[in-house]
């Protein structure tokens, strides 16, 4: 699933295209919207929270949109050739010049505006919205509220915090220096949401992540996706398991020595 980071710029690359002006043409191609025509309306903009992306129509009309494990929007203009086949498009929305075409989207939902609460009133405060004291307070409550929860899969949990995903579990775990299976309590709760803060904001607008400050292929992130290839840090395997059940798995890396704590 998509990090907070990809979801908020594909939000912005949205916003940049469609706000502010007028709807040419819509195709939706969802059961439950099939019908839906939002021709003649205006976009008054795209806004993500946490993984959530709501474009914004005049009229009161709100398109809730996830990406979950394939999906994505892209930007065309007319005539141009899509990057991915016709039957994956899920929704067209049209406006002079340019088509955003979201393929692969499985939650789609169109609602009121002031009824938006409902889709994400859930989760916990957004890692990438506007910020302030009391969110940050929230954010380690309620990361801290089950103080026997594995720290990875706290960090995980969108509920917790918005905007966290597997990358940004694994690498604010390295750099808390625990292990992703550590208890909630033998963390520094206030540091964790300020660690995935930080790291989300650091790369909301780049197209190729770093979570280390590294110069060079195959630097820029300390353990994600670096089982059996050396730490950045100290030179130790970093090793791979899979964390959670059902659902909830999640595969979590770890550098032994720098991580220390408990293991799958």
């Amino acid at each position: 699933m998509p990090e907070g980071d990809t979801v908020y710029l594909t939000g912005r690359r949205l916003d940049e295209a469609l706000a502010g002006r007028t709807l040419v043409r819509t195709d939706f191609r969802h059961p439950r919207l099939a019908t839906v025509d939002l021709a003649g309306r205006d976009v008054v903009g795209v806004a993500t929270v946490g993984k959530h992306i709501l474009t914004r129509f005049s009229g009161d009309l709100t398109l809730r949109s996830h990406l979950r494990m394939d999906g994505s929007w892209h930007l065309y203009r007319p005539g141009d050739r899509w990057k991915r086949p016709g039957h994956q498009a899920r929704v067209v929305l049209e406006v002079p010049d340019r088509l955003a075409v979201g393929f692969a989207l499985h939650d789609l939902e169109l609602v009121p505006t002031g009824e938006e609460s409902r889709l994400v009133g859930h989760l916990g405060p957004d890692l990438l919205g506007p910020w302030t004291a009391q969110d940050e307070a929230e954010a380690v409550a309620r990361l801290t509220a089950d103080p026997e929860r594995e720290v990875g899969l706290a960090l995980l949990d969108q509920r917790v915090l918005a905007g966290v995903g597997n990358v940004y579990k694994s690498e604010v775990c390295f750099l808390l220096g625990v292990s992703p299976w550590t208890p909630v309590s033998g963390v520094d709760g206030a540091r964790a949401v300020a660690l995935s803060r930080k790291l989300l904001l650091a790369n909301a607008l780049r197209p190729v992540r770093n979570t280390t400050g590294l110069i060079g292929r195959g630097r820029e992130s300390w353990v994600y996706e670096r089982a059996g290839r050396p730490c950045l840090r100290c030179g130790t395997r970093v090793r791979v398991a899979e964390q959670g059940e059902g659902v909830q798995e999640r595969t979590s890396y770890w550098c032994p020595r720098c991580q220390p704590g408990p293991i799958a």
